[in-house]
């Protein structure tokens, strides 16, 4: 192959390239792409607390949302709510202030 047609498969690269990324931008700008925006000012209400990975394809996830827990098996087949309206033990423990002598 000579060098043109090398050089002419690279522009014709760069020029589909740059029509992908001017149809992604026109996209993005005529609201076609959905986002999620919220208020910086804002609370957070949702919020991963813990995760522990069972085995290399399975983990549980503890995520709170307001002042609530879930607790999640995430895996590869399904995703599963092990339990649901965790209440937080933070707020359990600061109730239930006792010594034990």
């Amino acid at each position: 192959m000579e060098p043109v047609q090398y050089l002419k498969y690279i522009v014709g690269l760069i020029v589909v390239l740059g029509l992908i990324a001017l149809i992604a931008l026109l996209a993005r700008r005529l609201g076609m792409v959905p986002r999620a925006s919220r208020d910086p000012s804002a609370p957070k209400r949702l919020s991963i607390t813990d995760v522990i990975a069972i085995d290399a394809k399975r983990r549980l996830i503890l995520v709170k949302r307001d002042d609530r827990e879930h607790l999640l098996l995430l895996g590869p087949e399904r995703d599963l709510v092990v339990e649901r309206n965790i209440t937080s033990n933070v707020t359990a423990e600061q109730g239930n202030v006792s010594t034990h002598e």
